[in-house]
């Protein structure tokens, strides 16, 4: 009974966050990392690792939703494998960049700085227009930048990168859908750098709860990994059938109040 109880609520967030992924194309890290830090509070975790093992955790879930979405698009001949393999080698230098900063900031300043992000992607859905596409396909040596600072903030706040990723390959002239694509084939890398980092930051901290490898915590990768890949296709057939611009609305004022929420944390203390 005890283990039911435990992993119902991180199922329910899998369910949740594949359902909004498979709706608005929304990476799941934006969902799970306030929804773990919550839980993670509740279930009386320390304090001081509350936002590294939230962070870390969805990292490591997103290397199972990576796989299956990038298989996905894969099919449909939507990645843009050059892009993506350039890309990949400033992620994997920015993912060990960004653990490094989240454990050097600490808990409450890395809640201040997601809850920030989270209201600018709120903004952005609520208000923002897609870029227009002004030049040509980015070069090797753009790439490699591009990539270090969108691996760094991904593996930073623990989000997929589709909100940095999916707007610079639009403005470089790439089909939306190989955009987004080519996105989630990035989560791949980021995923795998970023969880490994926080694995090795947190190995032997004190105060880990069982189940923990450094700030990785198996019972909510597993869970959360298994219902999320479920939640996805019953996002995806919501978004035939829902106004999507109605969605996109409500949506961003829900992620705006988790942006407030970590805000809130990070000013007064966990």
């Amino acid at each position: 009974m005890e283990i039911l109880i435990l992993w119902v609520p991180y199922a329910l967030i899998g369910l949740f966050a594949g359902a909004m992924a498979g709706l608005l194309g929304i990476g799941g890290g934006l969902i799970t990392v306030p929804l773990l830090a919550g839980l993670f509070t509740s279930q009386g975790f320390a304090p001081r690792h509350l936002m590294q093992l939230a962070v870390g955790t969805a990292l490591a879930i997103m290397v199972f939703t990576s796989l299956s979405s990038t298989w996905a698009h894969h099919r449909r001949g939507a990645v843009h494998w050059p892009v993506m393999r350039q890309l990949s080698i400033g992620i994997m230098v920015g993912g060990w960049l960004g653990g490094v900063l989240a454990v050097w900031l600490g808990g409450l300043l890395l809640a201040g700085l997601f809850g920030v992000f989270e209201l600018l992607v709120a903004a952005q859905m609520a208000f923002g227009t897609p870029p227009a596409p002004h030049r040509a396909e980015p070069g090797r040596l753009r790439n490699l930048v591009s990539g270090v600072l969108i691996g760094a903030v991904s593996t930073l706040l623990g989000i997929g990168g589709g909100t940095m990723t999916v707007p610079f390959l639009v403005w470089h002239n790439i089909d939306v859908r190989q955009a987004v694509g080519t996105s989630a084939a990035c989560g791949l890398p980021i995923g795998l750098v970023g969880a490994l980092g926080f694995v090795v930051v947190g190995w032997g901290r004190a105060d880990l709860p069982a189940g923990s490898s450094g700030y990785l915590y198996w019972p909510a990768v597993l869970a959360i990994s298994v219902t999320s890949v479920l939640g996805a296709p019953m996002g995806a057939w919501l978004a035939h059938r829902l106004p999507r611009q109605r969605l996109k609305s409500t949506f961003a004022g829900f992620v705006a109040v988790l942006g407030l929420l970590m805000i809130g944390k990070s000013l007064l203390g966990f």
